[in-house]
């Protein structure tokens, strides 16, 4: 298992890890198993999507903006980051993927994100272990 530092620089953002996720499974050697991928906060989750076009991803974060709006006149948590815990809660903290012949199981358009939502931070960490089959 290795553990990866990320700052951010944006209050919400989705940052491609894919390249770092690939270079783990080689670097552990893994030719047929899965691979998790796991944030560890809980302002911040892991999801795969699209890769190619940006605009999914700035889609992605205004409706959740639209969903979650950022200052509720009801949330009673002191931090008033309530929005980003909900967030992560469905995007979800971690991911599970399929690793066969030494490469992620993807399709053509996907990616693996660390997805910001209570940023920008320093010192965001998130885990890469890869389980041989």
């Amino acid at each position: 298992m290795k553990t990866y530092t990320i700052d951010t620089n944006a209050h919400s953002a989705m940052i491609d890890i894919t390249d770092k996720v690939k270079a783990e499974i080689k670097g552990q050697g893994i030719q047929n198993g899965f691979v998790i991928v796991q944030s560890l906060h809980t302002t911040a989750g892991i999801t795969v999507n699209e890769n190619a076009d940006p605009d999914v991803m700035t889609d992605f974060l205004r409706r959740l903006d639209e969903v979650y709006p950022w200052h509720h006149e009801s949330d009673l948590h002191m931090e008033g980051n309530t929005a980003a815990h909900l967030k992560t809660s469905t995007v979800g903290s971690s991911q599970l993927v399929i690793v066969s012949n030494g490469e992620l199981v993807l399709g053509t358009w996907q990616g693996i994100y660390f997805c910001e939502f209570d940023g920008p931070r320093k010192n965001r960490n998130y885990v890469v272990k890869g389980v041989h089959q």
